[in-house]
């Protein structure tokens, strides 16, 4: 029987998902067996294993941060918003279909079962399981059946550490308001508070400490400064997503209304002098050296909020003056000619694409999803660079394109002059791609980054961070002094 204890946050974007790699990164270190799980996430950002199942993309860097692969286990209830009011419902790493609000609402708890039946397998295999919680625990509206915060600490009996964004302000009234907001069984099972995103010197946050022990009776168990580390973040506040500085070498991306999987492109920023910015206007967009069409969960109707911004006619100007251009996944089908999703997998329709590529897109009843490696074949134009470079990386998509232009890898896609674009989310993560790409952009040689072992000293850079800054013995006590309760 595992030993567990569960972050759970003021609101989103507190920093769960860092701080819960973290701890399994310190117990990984430490010697212990350890996984991550939460029982719900919500996110466009996602990550196929081994198995072909798909879940959050946190949660497969949190099984990174612990040593061991990813697994549906750790991540069993994934929702991927299609519209402002649905989702697809995807249960242990497979798609279930689309539901609205309302209509998952109503089965969530049937959903339950698969929960528990996956932490059960987690907590006969590990020492320790990290419970990431999701958004609010006192979002009251919602906690009838809750699955993912206090109503599965209270099941599991798991401790709660709660954590609070100082960095965005009213820290006191972050952490009391949620306290108080509890029912006094919930609150029961909050054994520590974990103030995170400090700037400054600590010491003049020392008052405050005593303050929130005193007014909470809870201890405060670490103040966390401000990390700026560069894995991937899955919340779609990301500051990522708002950064617009251009540098020496400048990469646009362009973030759809429904942008999925776009911690695709954190390689490039691994690289100095390099910016990977996000554009959403006409005049954002710079003309950037290259431009990147991302990932969508809804490609239809992110293809016509392109053709209603005029990000259109601007992006085949760019590719007029023989700019590089490169699709992934949803990207990919943006730049053929049509797209049509008779199944309504993603709401149905059909529209016409960029019509940059020579190829068509329909959407199948099944969704493709597997890990996969290749490598590029001879390819000509600006993408030449490429030629011969290997990758790895993993396919989620509906759509079956059918092309009629030149093969771009030996797993699919295709270029065309100064166009390109496959399915392979990670295909930039493989240091000979990245480099290529770079070098090409910069006009000189330049070294490649691995991005796995980039991530693994970022990880271990913010395990000790933490382990400085936290008390973490008192955690491994919470632990103990709870297990088999």
């Amino acid at each position: 029987m595992a030993k567990t204890v569960m972050i759970q946050g003021t609101m989103s974007n507190v920093g769960k998902s860092i701080l819960t790699a973290a701890l399994c990164r310190i117990f990984h270190q430490d010697g212990y067996a350890v996984a991550p799980f939460k029982s719900q996430n919500m996110a466009l950002n996602s990550f196929i294993t081994k198995d072909g199942s798909e879940i959050g993309r946190a949660q497969a860097l949190q099984a990174e941060a612990a040593g061991i692969s990813p697994s549906p286990l750790m991540n069993p209830i994934l929702l991927k918003p299609t519209t402002d009011a649905g989702s697809q419902v995807i249960v242990n790493g497979r798609v279930k279909g689309n539901m609205s609000a309302m209509s998952y609402l109503c089965h969530r708890k049937e959903y339950f079962a698969e929960i528990m039946n996956a932490y059960r397998e987690l907590d006969d295999n590990f020492d320790i399981i990290v419970i990431e919680g999701a958004g609010s625990p006192v979002e009251l509206n919602l906690k009838h059946d809750d699955i993912v915060n206090m109503g599965l600490a209270r099941h599991i009996h798991a401790p709660v550490l709660l954590v609070g964004d100082i960095d965005r302000g009213g820290i006191f009234a972050q952490m009391m308001g949620t306290l108080q907001l509890m029912m006094p069984e919930e609150r029961s099972l909050v054994k520590g508070l974990l103030v995170n995103q400090f700037r400054g010197d600590r010491k003049l946050f020392s008052d405050g400490e005593q303050m929130l022990s005193q007014m909470s009776g809870i201890p405060v168990l670490g103040v966390v400064p401000y990390v700026k580390h560069a894995l991937e973040e899955e919340d779609s506040l990301s500051e990522r997503l708002r950064s617009h500085e251009k540098q020496e070498i400048d990469i646009g991306i362009l973030h759809f209304p429904k942008l999925s999987n776009y911690t695709d492109f954190d390689v490039f920023r691994q690289y100095p002098n390099v910016s990977a910015r996000f554009i959403q206007r006409p005049e954002e967009f710079c003309f950037p050296d290259m431009l990147i069409l991302p990932g969508t969960k809804n490609t239809i109707s992110d293809m016509q909020w392109l053709r209603e911004t005029g990000l259109e006619v601007v992006i085949k100007g760019y590719a007029a003056q023989g700019k590089p251009i490169f699709g992934i996944c949803g990207g990919y089908q943006m730049l053929g000619n049509t797209i049509a999703d008779p199944f309504g997998c993603e709401g149905g329709g059909s529209v016409e694409g960029l019509g940059l590529l020579p190829c068509e897109t329909v959407f199948l009843d099944k969704k493709y999803q597997t890990q996969i490696s290749g490598v590029f074949k001879h390819v000509g134009g600006w993408f030449g660079c490429l030629s011969g470079a290997a990758f790895t990386g993993y396919e989620l998509h509906h759509g079956k394109t059918m092309t009629s232009g030149d093969a771009l890898t030996s797993v699919g896609g295709i270029w065309k002059d100064n166009v390109c674009g496959c399915y392979v989310h990670g295909i930039f993560d493989s240091a000979d791609v990245s480099e290529r790409i770079v070098s090409a952009l910069s006009g000189h040689n330049v070294r490649g980054i691995d991005r796995a072992a980039y991530r693994s000293q970022q990880l271990d850079l913010l395990a000790d961070v933490v382990r400085k800054n936290v008390d973490i013995s008192m955690i491994y006590r919470i632990m103990e002094e709870n297990h088999g309760v």
